[in-house]
């Protein structure tokens, strides 16, 4: 099957996508740096903390990039609460991370389609400020 013949959807994640999720995350941070655990430990680990969250609909919420069954991207946002505050201001911020894209759909214009879901939602839970540290490339 061909690429232009499979559509790429974005979506929420769900805890059935949390190995290709651990997946994603391994292939990203090794882009960046050597890994300091082997890959099977590394995706045990990062498998059950992920689907855990997926979950939950308080703290952490996901989307995916999806070419058919298969994840090509990825962005976490996770909700951090503020003190309570007697004034007309949000009592959270939102934290994005693990914001990836593979390599050959990048150009694609899915990284802004994740980056608009997440702010969509920040949007909708009227967050304060919404923070994201790129890497050094993006």
């Amino acid at each position: 099957m061909s690429r232009d013949s499979v559509a790429v959807s974005v979506r929420s994640a769900v805890p059935g996508d949390a190995p290709a999720l651990a997946r994603l995350r391994y292939t990203f941070r090794t882009e960046l740096d050597a890994s300091a655990e082997s890959e099977a430990s590394f995706l045990r680990r990062c498998e059950q903390w992920m689907a855990e969250r997926l979950t939950r609909t308080a703290a952490w919420r996901c989307w995916v990039a999806a070419e058919g069954e298969v994840l090509v991207g990825t962005i976490w946002l996770q909700i951090v609460e503020k003190l309570p505050n007697p004034v007309g201001e949000s009592e959270c911020h939102g934290y994005v991370t693990s914001f990836y894209v593979i390599p050959s759909h990048r150009s694609a214009g899915l990284g802004s389609a994740l980056l608009s879901a997440c702010l969509l939602e920040c949007k909708r839970r009227g967050t304060d400020a919404v923070f994201l540290w790129p890497t050094p490339r993006s």
